[in-house]
């Protein structure tokens, strides 16, 4: 299907598959409402049914609720057949609700140490670099001095397609009052870092709802949550989750542009407008042809 295209715009170049907040947590639900294993299960069939299949597979932080082993593990054989079915590679991002150590030992098999969870990716010329934005025993967002050296040494090298930048806490200001205390500390220096390198675009979490901003004139765009979202439609100081709303992002990158779709897990029948047979018909016409039948009013 991505090989028909009749516009200005060639297939696009990679796809990828943006998720978030997880806050995976075995034998109980999240604060007694949320069944956050069977909630990413039905997001997971989603993603699996999707064609074509996305290139990687991101999931910007969060990704337990309490950092425990046995949460990572049960992550881990959940999504890795997943990523291996559909030939994806999965990228992990650290969140405020993870602990480091278990992370890199039970989701990473490395030394169960505080290093940051950082990791560069290679998507045949399209660079994903992975930071880690977790203060242990915080809440809020920080990047130490030498993680933003090594992130400056990185984006020396410029890559074929550009770099992409996933990290759990946006760059980007809350409209929700009080959620600026667990922000990104320090942005002025993630700035600095990313000056003159090729960053187009960072993938976020940690809000538990979509949106999208610029950071130092990059596009940032925030996934929402698989476990529960923020029901923007209450007031302000009644802003609080819920359990719908859940949603992932398609994210395409172009030579010139990427965009960010959302992608809601919850899904109803579809029309059968647009059937397989009518694709094979507008292929099979000619440029104008096209134009007239699809884009002609009646």
């Amino acid at each position: 299907m991505n090989e028909l295209r009749f516009g200005a715009h060639a297939p696009a170049r990679r796809t990828l598959l943006h998720l978030s907040d997880t806050h995976l947590l075995e034998g109980a639900r999240l604060g007694g409402r949320y069944d956050t294993v069977a909630n990413l299960e039905r997001t997971l069939e989603r993603i699996r049914a999707m064609q074509p299949h996305p290139d990687a597979i991101i999931l910007t932080g969060d990704l337990t609720e309490r950092g425990e082993p046995a949460s990572y593990r049960r992550l881990r054989a959940l999504l890795e057949p997943l990523a291996q079915d559909i030939g994806a590679t999965l990228i992990w991002v650290a969140g405020n609700h993870d602990e480091r150590p278990a992370l890199r030992e039970h989701l990473l098999d490395r030394p169960a140490t505080q290093e940051p969870v950082t990791s560069v990716h290679d998507l045949d010329g399209l660079r994903v670099i992975a930071l880690d934005s977790t203060v242990p025993g915080w809440h809020h967002g920080e990047l130490d001095v030498t993680q933003l050296e090594w992130l400056r040494e990185e984006l020396k090298t410029p890559a074929p397609l550009g770099t992409i930048l996933a990290i759990h806490h946006p760059p980007l200001p809350s409209h929700i009052p009080f959620f600026d205390i667990l922000e990104l500390r320090d942005q002025p220096s993630l700035a600095a870092a990313i000056e003159g390198g090729d960053v187009r675009a960072i993938l976020a979490g940690h809000l538990h709802y979509s949106t999208s901003g610029t950071f130092h004139g990059v596009p940032v765009s925030v996934a929402s949550a698989t476990c529960y979202t923020m029901d923007l439609a209450l007031p302000d100081d009644r802003v609080n989750g819920m359990d719908a709303g859940q949603s992932f992002h398609l994210v395409h990158v172009w030579d010139d542009t990427i965009t960010h779709a959302v992608v809601p897990v919850a899904s109803a029948e579809p029309a059968d407008t647009f059937t397989p047979e009518w694709y094979a018909k507008l292929a099979a016409m000619s440029e104008q042809e096209r134009l007239d039948y699809f884009s002609r009013k009646r």
